[in-house]
């Protein structure tokens, strides 16, 4: 078995980034018809993102269930609060929430 040259794996993680971003764009787009298709989309770019030891980026992140990985839509599986610093993320799916600070964010409109 042969070894990947520190190039290919390089170029390989790019193009792994692309269609991670790209998968993520369609599960949005797909989502109003066909949401067990969205969710197929999240599994397949957190897949890339494993096989590839690729960081998901953040604000990619905030779009899937990080406990059942469906896709999420505010208002209609999803449910935004915003808590002591806190954005609460409650995925109506699985009754799970995530927690994402915003502190950073609030602190930058205060300069």
């Amino acid at each position: 078995m042969k070894s990947r040259s520190r190039k290919s794996q390089i170029e390989a993680r790019k193009i792994a980034k692309d269609r991670i971003r790209s998968l993520l764009e369609n599960a949005d787009d797909v989502f109003k018809e066909d949401n067990k298709l969205a969710d197929r989309y999240i599994h397949l770019a957190r897949k890339m993102a494993m096989k590839h030891n690729v960081r998901m980026p953040a604000d990619l992140k905030r779009k899937f269930c990080s406990h059942c990985y469906s896709y999420l839509r505010p208002g209609i599986n999803c449910r935004i609060r915003s808590n002591d610093g806190m954005m609460v993320y409650y995925c109506l799916n699985c009754k799970k929430f995530m927690r994402f600070p915003y502190l950073k964010e609030k602190s930058k409109q205060n300069n």
